[in-house]
């Protein structure tokens, strides 16, 4: 075997020396360039006066500041009307639930949290809240059980029901706690939302399609109804518990009963009836506190108001009380709240929220730009005092003016009619009461 010719070893092994040589003294030079920069901000820091762990210190502080600046801002907002704002959401609050009881507010964001707020509080300074994780997800919907002692969230990533127990710690706080297993999937698209019936007989689930489910309280289906709508914008249960309403691409609302035995069974879903008189798709629709009023808002550009206390069963249909104009609503998607007594309607399109007195059809307040982004959620407290709405990272609470005036022009017709003077002065009393409340608001029409 013929070995390689020396002289070419010797030329090889210069050539890979030569290689290593050069390596090295680049390396050298890059820890020499950056040791002298190093240096000359150190010297610069100590020439300015600063100890170098504190410069050091002060540079972090304006990575920090340019951080906060890409964050973000919270939307600022201010009225005559404001009554408060809650701010502990570090995300966006997708929906809002007063409890039965009238004294807790719900609210979920995307910031996995659902947070309870003691509405005691909400003409104070400083608002409290108690949190409830949402583990590895996060909640889209809130709604309260009836006996205020649990909640139930949708799930924005799980699609599907979730449900929490409050209990009460000797503190005063609750803890909160999920139930072993969330309610099984079922809907096939993107829930509108959710609901539990005041009797706790069942709950309601409504999707955009147009399916909307009745669930036993352990989760299982009991009735699943086609609303035959081309798609379902928004679906609810009545306060009394006996109704589920829904709408959508077509210009009505329809109006289901849903059925129980005298030992508390199910039993079916019947059509009970329907809300005809709009001439393009509903937005939105509520019911007043005890069923007897509904209201809706159209694409066609109105809302009305309407009388439900009617014998369905003999085929009476609902009665059109009311027409008012809301040109907004052609435009885009809108939410409506009714108030508890039915006399003051909120509609809300964009960030902007309106209030219309339903007894004449007058939009008497009007609130622009109110959150950051469109307003989510929208719903009067209990006593219909004051209106909550969401729509960025805060909550944001008015007083409700019209209806003060709205008392004042029902006691003031009462008066005229009273009989005796017992029920006058009660009617007195009250019409004082309101006319005061408007007083300390400044909204006193003179």
């Amino acid at each position: 075997m013929e070995l390689p010719e020396l002289p070419v070893l010797v030329g090889l092994s210069l050539l890979l020396g030569l290689l290593v040589l050069v390596a090295m003294a680049a390396a050298a030079r890059g820890w020499r360039r950056s040791g002298a920069a190093w240096q000359r901000g150190a010297d610069d820091q100590r020439a300015n006066g600063l100890p170098l762990n504190k410069a050091m210190s002060t540079k972090k502080q304006k990575q920090q500041q340019r951080m906060s600046k890409d964050k973000p801002q919270q939307h600022t907002f201010t009225h005559r009307l404001l009554a408060g704002a809650l701010k502990s959401h570090s995300g966006n609050i997708t929906c809002l639930d007063f409890s039965s009881n009238g004294k807790y507010l719900a609210t979920c964001a995307d910031d996995r949290t659902v947070r309870i707020w003691s509405t005691k509080d909400f003409l104070q300074r400083e608002h409290r809240s108690m949190r409830a994780n949402v583990e590895l997800d996060h909640a889209t919907l809130v709604r309260f059980s009836p006996d205020c002692r649990a909640f139930i969230i949708w799930l924005a990533n799980g699609e599907t029901l979730r449900v929490f127990k409050m209990a009460k710690r000797e503190d005063g706080g609750y803890t909160f706690t999920a139930a072993p297993e969330d309610f099984p999937k079922k809907h096939k698209a993107p829930i509108v939302n959710i609901g539990i019936a005041d009797t706790g007989k069942f709950i309601m689930t409504a999707s955009s399609d147009t399916t909307v489910l009745i669930w036993s309280l352990k989760g299982h289906v009991l009735s699943s109804i086609n609303t035959n709508q081309m798609n379902n914008t928004y679906a609810a249960i009545s306060p009394c518990s006996r109704f589920v309403a829904s709408c959508g691409f077509t210009p009505d609302v329809k109006v289901w009963e849903v059925c129980f035995g005298k030992k508390g069974d199910f039993q079916e879903v019947v059509r009970a009836f329907e809300l005809k008189g709009h001439s393009a798709a509903v937005h939105f629709f509520a019911f007043s506190n005890d069923s007897r009023r509904m209201a809706s808002v159209s694409k066609d550009g109105t809302w009305k108001l309407w009388d439900t206390d009617v014998e369905y069963k003999k085929q009476q249909d609902p009665y059109l009380l009311r027409t008012g104009r809301f040109e907004e609503a052609r435009a885009m998607p809108c939410r409506l709240a009714l108030s508890p007594n039915a006399q003051v309607l909120a509609l809300a399109s964009g960030s902007n929220v309106h209030l219309y007195n339903t007894r004449r059809g007058e939009r008497e307040e009007s609130f622009e730009q109110v959150h950051g982004e469109c307003v989510a959620d929208l719903a009067f407290d209990v006593t219909g005092r004051l209106l909550a709405s969401c729509g960025d990272r805060a909550v944001r609470l008015f007083h409700n003016s019209p209806g003060h005036r709205a008392v004042v022009e029902e006691m003031q017709g009462l008066l005229k009619r009273a009989s005796n003077e017992s029920t006058r002065q009660r009617l007195q009393q009250q019409l004082i009461q309101a006319q005061e409340a408007l007083k300390s608001l400044g909204a006193l029409k003179k």
